[in-house]
């Protein structure tokens, strides 16, 4: 018997078994039911687990990515399946207690950069798909750094009272007078897609606002808008149609994806399926809209001046009338990022310029030229200001203080590393 006719009998037999396990760097990733593997891939994607746990040039889900937050900076984990460094030494209940509870395999407590506060809500059986899936990836030997956090919060123990306050560990419980569509966008929406932790304002505490969910939220200098039904700064204007598009493709007719968002659809939403991402659409569009202020009419002197530098400096691309061009250039008339009662991603895309989201739907990888180099903070406080109130537009003015304290913090963030 031939040595090629021993390795293809050892192979028949191992699948027979049921299971096969690769040489080389992937020896702990035992196949055995590839569909809970594969539904732990897609699954991994809702959660977007990718985007935090990867470092810019780092290996897939190797951690080591700072994460700021107002009291300081954490490292992500490493959660490949290397048993010294990772969680390949993890068991099944290790690793849903971490979900679930926010506890490692070694007891001591997850600060809530990892969402377990929303993560508390996936199924069991999800999150053990989640884990069969991770125990295939390539295993990585980087052990994670130390948290730049002050005291007290540098010690761990302190997240004990934090839970106390404002943790309540527990899974979804379908509402029965909805429909099995709308219970799976909830289920996605408040549990693995975790959307409320960027789009829900937080308290100093860095505790979601439990009456305000939904209600958009400031995120690592950026600004995630409203999901709530409200007409200008939500989602009223959308229906679930527009809602899937933007998820699967970073863009839609009335809006094009920057900033976290783009990423996340890159890393997340864009690998979900159609039926969870209509899902997802239903149960938005449920969420009701909200009653906030209104915004005094700003300064004409300074509309005015804004709109000359809209048509000097924006009009080429978004049109005098801020239509944009259609599967090009987003349009800025009727927008809720633009009109949210936070300026801060208009003025971030104005000062710094982004990419747009590009996906196989829609590859065409058109950037934002950044204009923070050449307007000064008036300037820009100006012309952010035409935009969010000319087209029937209508949002509160916008201070060069505001534009100054936004530029001042980007380069401070930029210099960190």
């Amino acid at each position: 018997m031939t040595k090629h006719t021993l390795l293809a009998l050892a192979a028949t037999t191992a699948l027979i078994g049921g299971w096969l396990v690769f040489p080389g760097p992937f020896a702990q990733a035992q196949i055995g039911d590839f569909a809970r593997q594969e539904r732990g891939r897609r699954l991994a994607a809702a959660g977007d687990c990718v985007a935090c746990h990867t470092a810019d040039g780092g290996k897939p889900f190797a951690g080591d990515r700072p994460i700021e937050t107002p009291f300081g900076t954490i490292y992500s984990a490493n959660i490949t399946p290397d048993p010294e460094t990772g969680i390949g030494a993890w068991t099944e209940e290790q690793f849903y207690r971490a979900m679930h509870e926010g506890i490692a395999a070694d007891g001591h407590r997850l600060y809530p950069a990892f969402p377990y506060p929303w993560f508390t809500k996936v199924s069991r059986a999800d999150v053990d798909d989640i884990r069969a899936y991770l125990r295939t990836v390539e295993p990585v030997r980087a052990p994670t750094r130390a948290n730049e956090f002050t005291w007290p919060l540098n010690h761990r123990i302190a997240m004990a009272g934090w839970n106390e306050l404002f943790f309540t560990p527990g899974e979804f419980q379908p509402d029965k007078r909805q429909s099995a569509e709308w219970n799976r966008g909830a289920y996605l929406v408040e549990g693995l897609g975790h959307c409320g932790a960027c789009h829900t304002p937080k308290n100093m505490f860095g505790s979601a606002k439990t009456d305000q969910m939904y209600q958009g939220g400031e995120i690592q200098n950026w600004y995630a808008p409203s999901l709530a039904g409200d007409r200008r700064q939500g989602l009223a204007s959308w229906d679930t149609e527009d809602i899937a598009r933007f998820l699967k493709t970073g863009r839609n007719d009335r809006t094009t994806a920057y900033g976290p968002m783009a990423e996340v659809i890159k890393d997340s939403t864009s690998k979900m399926s159609d039926e969870d991402l209509q899902a997802i659409a239903t149960y938005l569009k449920s969420l009701p809209a909200t009653a906030r202020q209104g915004s005094e009419a700003p300064d004409q002197d300074v509309v005015r001046a804004g709109q000359a530098i809209y048509a000097d400096q924006c009009s080429a691309c978004h049109q005098s009338g801020g239509v944009g061009v259609k599967g090009l250039f987003p349009s800025l008339k009727g927008d809720a990022v633009v009109q949210s009662h936070q300026p801060l991603s208009v003025l971030r895309i104005i000062l710094n310029g982004g990419h747009a989201a590009s996906m196989p739907e829609s590859p065409n990888p058109l950037s934002m030229p950044s204009f923070g180099w050449k307007l000064t903070d008036g300037q820009i406080a100006s012309v952010a200001t035409y935009v969010r109130n000319a087209w029937g537009n209508k949002a509160g003015a916008v201070s060069s203080d505001e534009v100054r304290d936004l530029r001042k913090s980007v380069e401070s963030a930029a210099s960190a590393y």
